[in-house]
């Protein structure tokens, strides 16, 4: 009777725990918490943490095998960088002149893709796309024999053609900027472009039917219907490329295969921080520059979030 009982009890409380964790499991009230987990780990442990992190190691000077408290002196140290200035003038210069192009061309791109009188519409948006499929170290490479400085490079061989001289495409800096900026285009029109048509698909055509009843032409259809229904699209490219044009790297490497531009020509924020962090193995400078960034990041993205009113405003 005793082992009986003593079985009766084990299976008693294994029913108990079974219905317990099946409570705990379909509980509505614990489902929304289950399911937000994944992101709020995810935003701790690659957001938070190397903010908190890198906020510390900015007050440090950090070499191998030591670690000494600084205080300000990176800070301090930074804004009397000359070197730092440049990186921050070309980088805001190249968002600037990206801007100016990967808005405006990529939505007319998708207003004509969006047209029913195109012919070919599927070449073109393949077309558009593929040289975001393309790496952007072959892309950058490819670039850099494009643009180089002899004769025989393709850019040079137009320019002579057309009864120019030759041009030092990457060794002057206006020059230079062109050709990070073209770069940059050449990626990330057909991007641009995909999320300016997929806003376009969203719009009602019965919008475009009553524009067409009461006799508006297509400028009109496109500045009175289009361009405010494509206001949130806008929002976010315009968001992404400011982050995009403040981040760049890799297309600054690849164009002068990994080493230093002539006169920082080309020096970004980010090549900045890698030429400090990984070139000259100065992690806490390269923090303290991170950090700088971040806060330029956040600044700009929040005044545009206020002035389009998504944030900080009360939307009519």
């Amino acid at each position: 009777m005793n082992k009986e009982n003593k079985i009766n009890k084990r299976f008693k409380k294994s029913n108990l725990n079974k219905s317990s964790w099946k409570s705990i499991l379909y509980s509505q009230k614990l489902a929304p918490y289950v399911f937000v987990l994944p992101f709020i780990l995810t935003f701790l442990i690659f957001f938070i943490y190397p903010i908190i992190r890198t906020s510390i190691m900015s007050f440090q000077d950090i070499s191998i095998g030591r670690v000494n408290f600084i205080g300000l002196n990176n800070y301090i140290r930074l804004f009397k960088d000359s070197t730092f200035y440049i990186a921050v003038r070309n980088s805001v210069t190249y968002t600037i002149l990206t801007l100016a192009i990967l808005i405006p061309l990529p939505l007319l791109f998708a207003w004509m893709l969006n047209s029913r009188t195109m012919i070919g519409q599927d070449v073109f948006k393949s077309l558009l796309f593929i040289p975001i499929l393309t790496s952007v170290v072959v892309a950058g490479i490819t670039f850099r024999f494009m643009f180089n400085s002899t004769d025989k490079a393709l850019a040079n061989s137009l320019v002579i053609l057309l009864g120019g001289e030759k041009i030092q495409w990457l060794s002057r800096r206006w020059p230079a900027m062109m050709v990070m900026v073209l770069l940059c285009f050449w990626r990330w029109a057909g991007m641009n472009t995909v999320y300016f048509l997929a806003g376009l698909k969203q719009i009602p055509e019965e919008l475009y039917e009553a524009a067409d009843i009461d006799g508006a032409n297509g400028w009109n259809k496109f500045r009175y219907i289009s361009l405010p229904c494509l206001r949130p699209t806008m929002i976010y490219v315009l968001t992404i490329s400011i982050y995009g044009g403040l981040s760049m790297i890799t297309e600054y490497l690849m164009l002068w295969g990994g080493k230093s531009s002539p006169q920082n020509i080309g020096l970004t924020i980010v090549g900045y921080i890698y030429q400090k962090g990984i070139n000259q193995n100065n992690m806490g400078y390269a923090s303290c520059v991170g950090l700088i960034l971040l806060f330029i990041v956040l600044a700009i993205n929040l005044v545009i979030l206020r002035t389009t009113g998504v944030f900080g405003k009360e939307r009519d």
